[in-house]
């Protein structure tokens, strides 16, 4: 099991994500978390699991200073229409738009984890395709009024009311959808302490 391989490592969870928390405690990890701030521009020719392999990374840079047998868990999540990245919303104005594009529609949703140690440096990610129903212009207000989802990548929690009512199909890990791929992160740290 995994909570006895990781007795004698340390797990740094790099995220200010309450939902990325919750899955930690509910893979039943004892972690901490330590959240330190990057630029989180990329290079324009990046697609992709190129963008989110890239800031996941990143995310990692400012940890100079792990100690032996310390893993720090960074990661990053985007959306993807028709090939062209859909970050996080600035405001509503931008929100609306983003679920207007998504509406009707599929999507992928791209979430990538780097996990860091002092001797190494894994990334893993996962994509999960999205098919929304046409979201009326009532709908998309009231789920913004409501829930204002602008901390989120395509301006939409999957686990909200948008999800409930709008999502007809997946295809791959929902927990993805959600920001983290729970059973590649629970595989790879396995991987990362078979020794």
């Amino acid at each position: 099991m995994l909570k006895e391989r990781l007795q004698d490592y340390h797990l740094v969870l790099a995220s200010g994500s309450p939902r990325r928390h919750h899955f930690f405690k509910e893979l039943d990890l004892e972690f901490t978390v330590d959240v330190r701030p990057v630029d989180e521009t990329f290079p324009k020719q990046l697609e992709r699991e190129g963008i989110t392999d890239h800031l996941a990374q990143l995310k990692a840079t400012g940890f100079t200073d792990i100690q032996p047998n310390e893993i720090v868990v960074t990661s990053d999540t985007i959306v993807v229409k028709d090939g062209r990245p859909i970050g996080k919303p600035q405001n509503k104005t931008e929100a609306i738009a983003m679920l207007q594009e998504l509406s009707g529609g599929m999507h992928e949703v791209i979430t990538s984890v780097c996990f860091t140690g002092t001797d190494f440096q894994k990334t893993v990610n996962d994509t999960t395709k999205v098919w929304f129903k046409p979201l009326t212009d009532q709908e998309i207000e009231y789920y913004l009024e409501t829930y204002e989802p602008y901390d989120k990548a395509g301006s939409y929690g999957i686990q909200e009311w948008i999800g409930y009512i709008g999502i007809e199909r997946l295809e791959g890990c929902y927990f993805n959808v959600m920001g983290l791929p729970t059973r590649l992160v629970y595989k790879t740290l396995l991987a990362l302490t078979n020794s």
